[in-house]
């Protein structure tokens, strides 16, 4: 994947019932999960959207990792030119290594890795000569939007900045809340950074699929097990959002065309 340095490139839910996170997703985002896992060899299945693009992947999280602290989440592959030279970078910038940098045949190079305030992600370089389509800002069914939600939103900016080369464009106040910080990764927006607030869920990147009606996805939410705690609301450049937790309590975001 020749993406640019510093791009996300694929989005991946962990989670011990895949079966039970492809029904709800499917009906909530309009997603179409792999019934059956890629291999024998571990239980991991693509994620479509509508276009036939693809998204990212469902993996189980299995005992093994679970006695290991894996806990279900959203997380997401950074893009980069050379792994291990942006392993060693993450370490010098303060961050930790879970699991060192190792590929898989067809797929690419990865390492799983997390920033100074203990929250994890990826970095990959992908095996294939096409580009990933997974962010896409207004792509039906992919992640439009990569928020930080950080426990400590001045360190994070500069680690992220200092291994990925991102800049910060630009800002909108939120009062008590601090300021909403955009993010440029290679010359687009690809989210933002905010500082974790008391009584909001724990720190975490969260991530943004688009649907066509996000009243209709609210709706989903609750008729397929999961809740809405945020919204829906209008954003920003005349987007509508939803934050809500699938059937497991695993955070994630929505977002749709706002009223015409």
């Amino acid at each position: 994947m020749p993406n640019p340095e510093g791009t996300p490139i694929w989005y991946e839910l962990l989670t011990a019932d895949p079966d039970a996170s492809k029904k709800f997703y499917d009906h909530v985002i309009g997603w179409t999960v792999d019934a059956e896992p890629m291999s024998s060899e571990m239980d991991y299945r693509g994620i479509s959207t509508s276009d036939g693009g693809m998204v990212g992947g469902v993996m189980r999280l299995s005992d093994d990792m679970a006695a290991n602290g894996g806990k279900p989440t959203w997380l997401f592959y950074i893009g980069v030119d050379d792994v291990d030279a942006s392993v060693e970078k993450i370490k010098a910038n303060g961050g930790s290594v879970h699991l060192p940098p190792w590929d898989i045949p067809g797929v690419g190079r990865i390492a799983m890795v997390s920033d100074p305030q203990g929250i994890p992600f990826y970095v990959m370089r992908g095996a294939s000569e096409e580009n990933s389509t997974a962010f896409d800002r207004m792509g039906m069914g992919k992640c439009n939007w990569n928020e930080l939600n950080t426990p400590d939103q001045a360190g994070a900016n500069q680690f992220y900045a200092d291994t990925f080369g991102w800049t910060y464009p630009d800002k909108m106040p939120m009062g008590e809340m601090g300021d909403y910080v955009f993010i440029d990764a290679a010359g687009q927006t690809i989210g933002a950074t905010m500082q974790h607030q008391p009584n909001s869920p724990p720190p975490a990147w969260r991530f943004y699929f688009r649907t066509p009606d996000i009243e209709a996805t609210a709706a989903k939410v609750g008729e397929a097990g999961g809740s809405v705690m945020m919204g829906p609301m209008e954003v920003p450049g005349g987007d509508r959002i939803i934050v809500g937790t699938d059937l497991h309590g695993v955070v994630f975001g929505a977002v749709g065309p706002g009223n015409q």
